[in-house]
């Protein structure tokens, strides 16, 4: 596998406490450093790079129980950051539901989760199936060797979402554009802002077009609806589920096939038994877990946590990866198993803020892996698996390229 490397993260932070650990003794693996703090400090002190102090809890249990708590608050206005100085600014708050707390959230996820059903995401699944056709009729046509980011990972779910909202799938250069550099821990702040500024702009003037001319995509769809959605709120939601809706389930592929690669008894029970996509699915989800440095919460009160004393307004860093690696939860937590029984692994969060895409996402990883593996035999890397680039610079992990081969 690649070497591993500490992502770089801005050095201002306090003395006193130590900057969340980064750095993977293997790329599929969580950094050792928080499986040692989830075994001897579940929660521990950190450093943020805008001076302040919070906590980084790693145990699955203490991790879903704050995210089902009110009294701890999802807006990232108001947190650190356990990678940035700043983050979000105030003018980025409208339809952002990621950040927002009750009762905006609650109405705006109401009005939302009816068009992400499983039934409803499950309804898309002819259509799903005929975007990963063509893309890998394209890479037979084509043939070996390919770099399956550009030609399968990528361009899949970017459809998907683009024509479930009523984005131009031509605009997509732009948007990923966009998102690489907000998402990108080398960009300066100011770089961020002018990405994240340049998308939402993009997003009102797609608003506009649509109160002219109102589609069926999902945006067409709310601004036809009877609801009380400001301009700003569809240009927030809309940018949410462009982003969310393709860089995660991109880089779960990339990162997934990578996974299957390298474990080819695991990738030999797949295909032996199509019946286990699913738990695969869920095992992959649980194993790579790809919002690499968590998600945070802000304290809205005095709380005892796990034998601390957390004080209102301090930040809490809630590690994804740690909790989906307990094995106080999880038997085996670090050895990956397709058949793994169903777990309440939090991938996906937990909580009211739990992804409002998963069943879209289910959906679109165990079509492409089923089809890719299928329609690819002899699928390998093209490359030495230490020469393909791992995301370390990013706050969504996965790899930059993903050199492939296969039998004509």
């Amino acid at each position: 596998m690649p070497p591993a490397t500490a992502a770089p993260v801005p050095s201002a932070t306090p003395a006193g406490a130590p900057a969340l650990p980064l750095r993977r003794d293997d790329p599929l693996d969580p950094p050792p450093a928080l499986g040692l703090l989830r075994e001897e400090t579940p929660i521990s002190r950190l450093a943020f790079p805008d001076g302040a102090e919070g906590w980084l809890l790693t145990r699955h249990e203490d991790v879903r129980a704050i995210l089902a708590d009110n009294r701890f608050s999802a807006d990232r206005i108001t947190a650190s950051s356990p990678v940035r100085r700043v983050t979000f600014k105030p003018e980025d708050r409208p339809g952002l539901l990621l950040t927002m707390d009750p009762p905006d959230h609650t109405r705006l996820r109401r009005l939302l989760t009816p068009y992400f059903t499983t039934r409803r995401m499950q309804a898309l699944a002819p259509r799903i199936e005929g975007i990963v056709d063509e893309h890998l009729d394209a890479l037979r046509a084509a043939g070996p060797p390919a770099d399956l980011v550009p030609a399968f990972t990528l361009p899949i779910p970017s459809l998907v979402i683009c024509e479930l909202l009523g984005v131009p799938y031509e605009d997509r250069a732009r948007f990923h554009a966009w998102a690489a550099t907000a998402l990108s821990l080398t960009t300066t702040d100011e770089e961020v802002f002018a990405a994240r500024d340049a998308l939402t702009g993009y997003m009102r003037e797609l608003v506009d077009a649509k109160r002219r001319d109102p589609d069926d995509g999902l945006l067409g769809v709310l601004i036809r609806g009877d609801n009380d959605l400001t301009d700003a709120e569809l240009g927030g939601i809309g940018r949410l589920l462009l982003i969310a809706g393709h860089e995660t389930t991109a880089n779960m592929l990339s990162l997934g096939t990578l996974t299957f690669l390298n474990h080819p008894d695991q990738l030999a029970a797949f295909r032996a038994d199509p019946g286990i996509a699913d738990r695969a699915v869920e095992e992959l989800l649980r194993y790579l877990t790809i919002i690499q440095f968590g998600t945070t919460r802000v304290a809205l009160e005095d709380a005892d946590v796990h034998g601390r004393r957390v004080r209102r307004g301090e930040t809490l860093v809630l590690s994804l990866p740690a909790a989906n690696r307990d094995p106080a939860h999880f038997d085996r937590p670090d050895e990956l198993d397709v058949t793994r029984p169903p777990s309440q692994h939090v991938a996906f969060g937990h909580g009211i803020h739990q992804c409002l895409g998963q069943q879209l996402a289910r959906v679109e990883m165990r079509i492409a892996f089923t089809r890719l593996f299928e329609g690819l035999p002899g699928l390998r890397l093209a490359v030495p698996a230490d020469e393909v680039p791992m995301r370390h610079d990013m706050a969504i992990y996965g790899v930059h390229r993903l050199p492939v081969a296969w039998e004509e």
